[in-house]
């Protein structure tokens, strides 16, 4: 084989490659949009879903916890909280409402928000929202 390597082999398979993967690019999204509504159960989605997503929002809860494998790490993964703690939305409040206000000495400690009850009501229904979405099991290796 002595051909050499031309600037228009390199062209080709530049060509080539990159029709390849926008295809599988275009492909991959196709799937996503006509899966994700199955998946994700948009349907549910209330007014007090949505508040409970702006007071996560404002109180940067993402800052310190993940959800369903996306933020920080200082603090448990909360996609399954609501499971976690029995399917129980009042023990979930009530974890919040009740934190010390100093925290727990020599212990990282969650805030106290000092969230209304309203607050705390849409917290519980976001998080709860959120263990309902079918994740395929993702993240790995959540206690629950």
């Amino acid at each position: 084989m002595n051909e050499t390597f031309t600037k228009a082999m390199a062209r080709n398979i530049f060509y080539g490659g990159s029709l390849f993967f926008i295809l599988v690019f275009l492909g991959l999204t196709y799937h996503t949009e006509k899966v994700l509504p199955e998946r994700d159960h948009r349907e549910n989605i209330t007014e007090q879903v949505v508040h409970g997503k702006k007071v996560w929002e404002e109180n940067n809860c993402i800052g310190c916890h993940t959800l369903l494998g996306e933020g920080a790490y200082f603090a448990p993964e909360l996609g399954n909280v609501y499971k976690r703690f029995g399917n129980s939305k009042a023990a979930i409040m009530a974890f919040i409402k009740y934190r010390p206000v100093d925290g727990i000495k020599g212990r990282r400690s969650m805030p106290q928000f000092n969230l209304s009850d309203e607050e705390l009501e849409a917290v519980a229904e976001f998080l709860k929202w959120t263990s309902e979405i079918d994740t395929s099991n993702w993240p790995p290796n959540i206690q629950g």
